[in-house]
């Protein structure tokens, strides 16, 4: 299995400008509870934005996408609220993965140096690990998914090659299953396996968002828990306004909803912590109702 075949090529969609795209940032655990808020939010006050031609998902964002193309935004708010029993500690080593990727990010020259040594630290550690990790990840993932097929709407998850350091997008036409598509977005510790294949986390490929690849659709609307944000330096063009700022040149109308201060607050420090999630989906919830008429004018 050769990671070339993981482009947009032979993806059977040709944007228009009548086309609205829908593009789900990463955010960790409050991130993905957050943007379930936020489209409950809108669907709640009678805009419903998962009916997009085109979903672009990244990292956990790709666990929303999927989500959300599986289920109603109704159901999936319902499980979000639900709290989270507490879980043993396990113990063992902990590799802090913030501070491993942000001394990698810090020592590299640019984006393509930076997803190789990445990719090649997520190798490193997937060879130091447990063989079965990637067993439990892809279990783990799939339990968060309503349905294990891909959907019918067009669905683009993004990711890295651990080996190469090359974009990836994979699609329906992948041969890639929605399960694995997904827990390779996320992964960002150890290289996730496909086959002989090795990946890391979608978030890694251009930004948080990706929402360069919603270019060509008339209106796009990004969801980013991140805020924008990118540990990259500026010059890198990395930050998802650059992003932005390319869409609009090239004739797409772009709204962006980043998370207020009362979502922020919500969010802790740890945006991990499963135990922020019924917080993060309220004040998302309410930020999408708040924001329904302006972005429902916007859609329509």
């Amino acid at each position: 299995m050769n990671s070339s075949l993981f482009s947009t090529r032979g993806f059977d969609f040709v944007p228009r400008s009548d086309d609205r795209a829908l593009v789900l940032g990463g955010g960790g655990s409050a991130g993905n509870a957050w943007s379930i808020g936020v489209l409950a939010g809108l669907f709640d006050a009678g805009v419903d934005v998962t009916k997009a031609d085109l979903v672009v998902g990244t990292s956990s964002g790709a666990t929303t996408a999927a989500q959300v193309l599986g289920a109603s935004t109704t159901e999936l708010m319902s499980a979000v609220l639900v709290p989270v029993p507490e879980t043993p500690v396990v113990p063992g080593p902990a590799v802090d993965h913030m501070a491993r990727t942000s001394a990698i990010i810090a020592a590299c020259d640019g984006p393509v140096d930076m997803r190789r040594r990445l990719g090649a630290s997520a190798l490193d550690l997937a060879a130091g690990s447990d063989g079965s990790w990637c067993a439990r990840w892809r279990a783990t993932v799939a339990a968060r998914l309503p349905s294990q097929d891909w959907p019918d709407r067009r669905l683009l998850v993004t990711a890295v090659d651990a080996r190469t350091g090359e974009p990836v997008v994979f699609h329906r036409h992948s041969g890639v299953d929605l399960a694995d598509a997904v827990a390779a977005s996320c992964s960002s510790g150890p290289a996730y396996a496909i086959g002989a294949d090795r990946f890391v986390d979608g978030g890694y490929r251009r930004s948080s968002e990706n929402a360069d690849l919603a270019a060509g659709c008339g209106r796009v609307l990004v969801l980013s828990p991140l805020g924008g944000r990118s540990r990259a330096p500026q010059e890198w063009g990395m930050h998802l306004a650059v992003q932005v700022d390319e869409l609009r040149a090239g004739g797409s109308e772009v709204e962006t909803v980043l998370p207020d201060g009362a979502s922020l607050e919500a969010f802790g420090s740890n945006l991990m912590d499963p135990a922020v999630r019924a917080p993060a989906g309220r004040a998302g919830f309410d930020q999408g109702r708040a924001l329904a008429a302006r972005l429902g004018a916007f859609w329509r």
